[in-house]
């Protein structure tokens, strides 16, 4: 794996922030559920999903904290498809804060799944070539300021 495939920018928001002064972990998820939807558009997972009644559904998300995020301040998350299996895929994140430092990973555990039958299914060809160009890209984070 060289690099990510997906990198998005965001401000931080003022209502992300807790009572301690540092954006509260929840928010971390957040983060990477806005990054992980908007790479799913730029694969084009999400337009096909709106047409089928199978997809993806997100089986287990962990996310590992490093350092705290502030308000006024801007992050960038960075993606990239890690693993596929069979009936699964991972989706891993890097969060970083403006200072170029990273602050969390996340990992995305998502299964392929079958709305209607309310079971899994195996990942289609189709859906494998995409994902498997989502492994690797050239968006590699910057070095810390």
């Amino acid at each position: 794996m060289n690099g990510y495939a997906y990198k998005l920018e965001r401000r931080i928001d003022w209502f992300e922030i807790d009572f301690r002064g540092h954006v509260n972990n929840v928010s971390f998820i957040y983060y990477v559920q806005e990054a992980r939807v908007e790479f799913f558009h730029k694969i084009g997972l999400m337009q096909s999903q709106a047409k089928e009644k199978e997809g993806p559904v997100l089986a287990s998300i962990t996310c590992n904290y490093y350092r705290p995020l502030f308000y006024p301040g801007k992050i960038c998350v960075y993606s990239r498809v890690s693993e596929i299996k069979n009936t699964s895929f991972i989706v891993n994140h890097a969060i970083y804060n403006d200072r170029n430092e990273m602050a969390a990973e996340a990992k995305d555990i998502l299964v392929y799944y079958d709305f209607v039958k309310e079971n899994k299914l195996i990942i289609p060809d189709k859906l494998r070539m995409k994902l498997e160009k989502a492994s690797n890209g050239n968006i590699v984070p910057p070095e810390p300021l």
